[in-house]
């Protein structure tokens, strides 16, 4: 019987920092695996790990013979990562913590086997990027603006095709049906796992660089183009079957078919480029290559290795219980009154409070918030919506309203950055949003107030977060957002006065409610 393998002491080091590096940036980790399950634009990422370690295992040998002297830029690199993880803790951005864990490996592969063993693992250690979800407010950003292009190239297709359409927003009126382009259309359920099909696809094609990367990059426009033709596909089989078709089982199947077809045509993109240059077949060259064996950078010292890893072990330790610490020091929350007592009557406009579900209190996870449907003399109706965190630490932020009307049904069709000028003549900034859901249209202003600034930037304020948590030691803070409806043939300017007005008495009282 043979005994089973054993592992040298520089082997079991380099487990005990994996291990310890899973541990340290087990916060952002596991707000990854969550966003996997959660939403379906990124469920694929169940897979990238295994296809990671598989590339890994597939070029075990060449790993072996690649294996040189430790390098200094290990530490480095393990520097760094704990510093995103220590940033990652304080902001509540876990793609600092996600990305710092990749750093992180890339350091224990240095400090194990040098420069020449990275060479061999950084391809399936990037991979894993594509395994990271983008930010909430960058996902909702590209969904819109996708949904956007969907539709106009949609109703383009329909038009070629001869039927008579009318866009509006993202609501493509075919006459006997209103077809509505909402955030599940917008092409990101196929746009990512396609980026990371066709990155492997390039890396897998044995061609000239400038093809690989036509052939990664293409599969934006292919993704796009596709949907586009999907959403077109579903408005001729409304017109030619009823309005069933835009739902249920086809819908999803469609989708499916549409996956495959992008699929498809990458693949004919390969068979294009070689029938103009070498002409082989289009299997024979999607192969998992394998790597030459990289020249060990200086000589292979048994005891260096082991005093790089105990070092870097020791960067990873440090960098863990610096983020323990700073991110779970006690932060200074300033005294304030609470929302539920801000005023129900400002000039002619009179409120009746309303609430949200437990259920989605508990997801935004706020301290504190005010929800009112605000009445002019006149009749006009504004509703004033603000919620205050008193820490935004450890992933709790206020939610971006570009994250959360898609999910009401409602179809972001415009956005842009106004200045409304206050009482004494200061112009402050905010988000304007139109909305539609079918024949229904809103007005929305939304903005942060921040520990006494008024920003409508999403970058701006996370950068505001991370100073003023490392200098003030505080991230508490509010979104405030106001709605109001668009009245059948009212121009949309009457809103943006109706919501001026009341944005005009609302912000001066906001100060006892929202500390600055």
């Amino acid at each position: 019987m043979s005994s089973a393998p054993r592992f040298s002491r520089n082997e079991r080091l380099l487990l005990v920092g994996v291990l310890l590096a899973f541990a340290a940036f087990y916060g952002g980790l596991a707000d990854l695996v969550a966003r996997w399950y959660k939403q379906e634009e990124y469920s694929h990422g169940f897979f990238l790990p295994l296809i990671s370690l598989y590339l890994l295992w597939h070029r075990r040998a060449v790993l072996a013979q690649s294996r040189g002297a430790p390098s200094a830029w290990g530490l480095v690199a393990l520097v760094v990562a704990a510093g995103l993880l220590v940033l990652g803790e304080v902001t509540a951005i876990f793609i600092a913590i996600q990305v710092g864990f990749l750093v992180a490996l890339v350091g224990l592969v240095l400090c194990y086997g040098g420069v020449s063993l990275l060479r061999v693992t950084l391809l399936p250690i990037a991979f894993l990027l594509f395994a990271i979800p983008l930010p909430y407010f960058i996902d909702s950003q590209l969904s819109w603006r996708l949904q956007l292009i969907s539709s106009n190239l949609g109703v383009g297709f329909l038009r070629l095709m001869g039927y008579a359409v009318y866009l509006e927003g993202n609501v493509i009126d075919l006459g006997s049906y209103k077809l509505q382009v909402v955030e599940a259309c917008s092409g990101l359920r196929y746009l990512y796992p396609l980026l990371s099909l066709g990155f492997l696809m390039a890396y897998m094609y044995p061609a000239a660089l400038r093809w690989r990367v036509l052939l990664f990059v293409s599969t934006v426009p292919v993704t796009v183009l596709t949907n586009s033709a999907r959403i077109a596909m579903v408005g001729v089989l409304v017109e030619r079957w009823g309005s069933g078709m835009a739902d249920g089982f086809l819908h999803y199947f469609e989708g499916w078919i549409i996956f495959l077809v992008c699929q498809l045509v990458l693949m004919g993109e390969i068979w294009l480029i070689e029938r103009f240059t070498q002409r082989r077949s289009v299997l024979d060259v999607q192969q998992f290559p394998m790597p030459a064996v990289a020249r060990p950078t200086g000589s292979f010292v048994a005891g260096q290795i082991t005093h790089a890893l105990l070092a870097g072990l020791v960067v990873l330790g440090l960098g863990w219980a610096a983020a323990q610490t700073v991110g779970g020091r006690e932060e200074i929350k300033p005294t304030r009154m609470s929302l539920k007592t801000f005023p129900l009557e400002l000039g002619n406009w009179r409120a009746s409070e309303s609430s949200l579900s437990i259920e989605v209190e508990q997801a935004l996870g706020f301290d504190d918030y005010v929800l009112a449907d605000y009445r002019s003399d006149a009749g006009d109706l504004v509703n004033f919506y603000v919620a205050y965190y008193s820490s935004q630490r450890k992933g709790v932020s206020p939610h971006s309203p570009q994250v959360c009307i898609p999910g009401g049904g409602w179809v972001i069709s415009g956005i842009t950055r106004v200045a409304v000028p206050l009482n004494d003549g200061t112009p402050m900034e905010v988000v304007r949003v139109v909305i539609d859901k079918g024949s229904m249209r809103q007005l929305v202003y939304y903005w942060f107030e921040q520990r006494g600034r008024r920003i409508s930037d999403e970058y701006l304020m996370k950068w505001f977060l991370l100073s003023d948590a490392v200098t003030r030691n505080r991230t508490d803070g509010a979104l405030v957002r106001v709605v109001t409806p668009v009245r059948p043939g009212e121009a949309t300017d009457a809103g943006d006065e109706r919501l001026a007005a009341f944005v005009r008495l609302a912000v001066p009282l906001m100060g006892p409610f929202v500390p600055e």
